[in-house]
C-alpha cells in the first residue's frame, strides 16, 4: 500500500462526500481496494455517525470555552469585589479611630453593595445570571434605604421601599418574566404575571404612602383616582392580550374604555374632594361632552373593525 490508513481514514469523509478531487478519490479507491480495515471502516460509515461526531466535537468545544470564560469572569469579578471592600474597611477604620461608632460604615457597606450587585454579580453567578443581578440589585436597594433610615433617625422606610419596589419592578418585570428560571414556571401567562407584579406593588406603595400621609385624608382621594386608572390599564391589557379580534376593534374598545373609566374617574374624585379636606384641587367642570364625544368615536372605530373582519371572513368562505 502506497498510502498510510491514517492519511485515508481522514479523506473517508470527503470520499463519502463527494467533495474531494479526482486525485484524492482515485487514491482512496486504490487504498480501499488493497486494505480491508479501511474499507470495512468506509462501509461502517454513515452521514448520521458523522454528523453526531461534529455536534459532539462542537458541543465539547462550546463547553470549554464556556468554563474558560466562566473561571475568567470568578476572577475578574474578586478582583472587583476586593476592590469595593477597600473603601469599606477604610470607613471602619475612620469610625472606630474617631469613637464615632459604625454609622458611616454600614451606610457605605450598604452602598458599596448596591454596586457590588450591578457588577460583581453578573461575573461571579454561573447561571441565570440577569435574574439573579436583578434579585440582589433590589435587595441591595432595600438594605440601602433601610440602613440610611435607622441612622438617620427617620419613619420614611416603608413609603421610599414601596416606592422603590413598585419603580424597580417597572422597570425589571418584563425582563424576569422572559428570563430562566422564571420563564419556565410562567409559560403563556407572562403578560398576567406582569401585569399582577405591577398592581401588587402600587397598592402596596399606595397603602404605605397613606399611612404615612395620613389614611383619612389619603385614601378618599388616591382610591378614587388611582383605582380607575389600575382598571383601565388592566382593560387595555385584557382588550389587546386576549380579545381576539382586529387591531381596529382593539383600538375602538381601548378608547372607548379610557372613556368610560375617565367618567368613573371624574366623578370619583369630585366626590371624593367633597368628603375631605383637600384644598385646592380642582377638575374638569363639566367632562362629560368629550367624554362621549371620544367613547363614540371609539365605538365607531371598534364597529368599523368589526365589518372588516366580517368582510374578510365572508370573502374566504366565498373562495372555500
Amino acid at each position: 500500500m502506497k498510502f498510510d490508513c491514517d492519511m485515508i481514514s481522514d479523506l473517508l469523509p470527503l470520499y463519502k462526500d463527494d467533495i474531494c478531487s479526482e486525485s484524492s478519490k482515485k487514491i482512496v479507491e486504490e487504498h480501499l481496494a488493497e486494505c480491508p480495515s479501511c474499507k470495512k471502516l468506509y462501509g461502517d460509515m454513515s452521514d448520521v455517525s458523522i454528523d453526531e461526531e461534529i455536534v459532539k466535537e462542537k458541543n465539547e468545544v462550546i463547553d470549554s470555552q464556556a468554563k474558560f470564560f466562566k473561571r475568567k469572569s470568578a476572577f475578574a469579578g474578586s478582583i472587583i469585589g476586593l476592590i469595593f471592600s477597600v473603601p469599606i474597611l477604610v470607613c471602619l477604620i475612620v469610625n472606630l479611630a474617631t469613637g464615632a461608632g459604625l454609622t458611616w460604615f454600614f451606610i457605605v457597606l450598604a452602598a458599596m453593595l448596591v454596586a457590588a450587585s450591578l457588577i460583581v454579580v453578573p461575573l461571579v453567578a454561573s447561571k441565570n445570571r440577569m435574574f439573579t443581578t436583578m434579585t440582589a440589585f433590589t435587595a441591595s436597594v432595600m438594605l440601602l434605604l433601610a440602613v440610611c433610615c435607622i441612622y438617620s433617625g427617620g419613619n420614611w422606610f416603608f413609603v421610599a421601599a414601596s416606592a422603590s419596589l413598585f419603580g424597580l419592578t417597572m422597570l425589571f418585570a418584563p425582563f424576569i418574566a422572559f428570563r430562566r428560571p422564571v420563564r419556565e414556571h410562567l409559560g403563556k401567562h407572562k403578560g398576567l404575571a406582569i401585569m399582577g407584579a405591577y398592581t401588587v406593588t402600587f397598592i402596596l406603595m399606595m397603602i404605605c404612602i397613606g399611612i404615612f400621609a395620613g389614611p383619612a385624608q389619603f385614601f378618599p382621594l388616591a382610591s378614587a383616582i388611582s383605582l380607575p386608572l389600575v382598571g383601565l390599564c388592566w382593560a387595555v391589557f385584557a382588550i389587546c392580550r386576549y380579545l381576539r379580534a382586529n387591531a381596529l376593534v382593539k383600538v375602538g374598545l381601548s378608547i372607548t374604555s379610557a372613556c368610560v373609566l375617565n367618567g368613573i374617574l371624574a366623578h370619583a374624585a369630585s366626590m371624593a374632594e367633597r368628603t375631605t379636606s383637600i384644598t385646592g384641587v380642582t377638575y374638569y367642570s363639566d367632562p362629560w361632552l368629550p367624554i362621549v364625544l371620544l367613547g363614540s368615536v371609539g365605538l365607531l372605530l371598534a364597529g368599523i373593525g368589526a365589518l372588516i373582519a366580517l368582510f374578510k371572513g365572508g370573502k374566504k368562505n366565498e373562495k372555500k
